[in-house]
């Protein structure tokens, strides 16, 4: 059986509903796969320049922000975008994907988080105009996605449970290139963002995981553990 390293990017806490949902989450994907993944948690505060992340064959910037640290969620988020490794962001892992690409490759060094940082002059990630506080909403995936590849369909419906998300105003500019959105909700609000040239990036501001805990696989956890066998299943 093939076997996978799975570091979960983000500070443990089992009284968070999805911090208790993703590891069913992969270990029912994995067993969908014929996988056996073993999972590390990845504490912040513990995630400095230089840390070693290349043991692990997917990274997975897991919900639950702000975090203790921000600075070891954007060095590991940004470790996976520049040596290819398979990521996947949910909920705060998808926010801070934005801010880490926001800063790193646009250059926006005063890019900030609206959370943690009420008077930033350049709120990448703002607060929604209305809360997704455990609430379930219809989300459209864009044709040719890797979202629309792991579901099979144009409309899903997924779980939240966020406050904040991608400013409206910094869209354009921040899908130029390489980042593309590919999920939205039916007023048009980003809710999936992909990135370009990459074996797997993928964030979405909607909890995948949750799906689990109703012992069904979320699909784009089982397209994530695809991508991570073909990084190298040695890992």
């Amino acid at each position: 059986m093939n076997q996978l390293r799975i570091g979960l990017i983000g500070d443990r806490d089992d009284s968070v509903t999805a911090h208790r949902a993703i590891p069913l989450a992969l270990e029912l994907a994995g067993t969908s796969l014929d996988v056996k993944v073993s999972i590390e948690w990845l504490a912040t505060e513990s995630l400095t320049q230089g840390t070693s992340l290349s043991v692990y064959a997917g990274l997975w910037c897991v919900p639950a922000s702000p975090y203790l640290s921000m600075n070891g969620a954007l060095t590991a988020i940004r470790f996976a975008r520049e040596n290819r490794v398979p990521f996947l962001g949910t909920c705060g892992g998808f926010q801070h994907g934005i801010l880490e690409y926001a800063r790193n490759v646009l250059g926006w060094e005063d890019a900030g988080h609206a959370e943690t940082n009420p008077d930033t002059k350049m709120a990448v990630i703002a607060p929604l105009t209305c809360s997704l506080v455990e609430k379930r909403e219809p989300v459209l995936v864009a044709e040719g996605s890797r979202l629309h590849s792991a579901y099979g369909k144009a409309r899903i419906e997924e779980g939240y449970r966020c406050s904040f998300g991608l400013n409206p105003a910094f869209v354009e500019q921040l899908t130029a290139d390489t980042l593309s959105v590919t999920a939205t909700d039916g007023n048009g609000d980003v809710r999936g963002l992909e990135m370009e040239g990459h074996p797997f990036f993928v964030l979405t501001l909607f909890q995948p995981e949750r799906a689990a805990l109703e012992k069904r696989v979320p699909p784009i956890v089982t397209s994530f553990l695809q991508a991570a066998l073909g990084k190298g299943e040695s890992r």
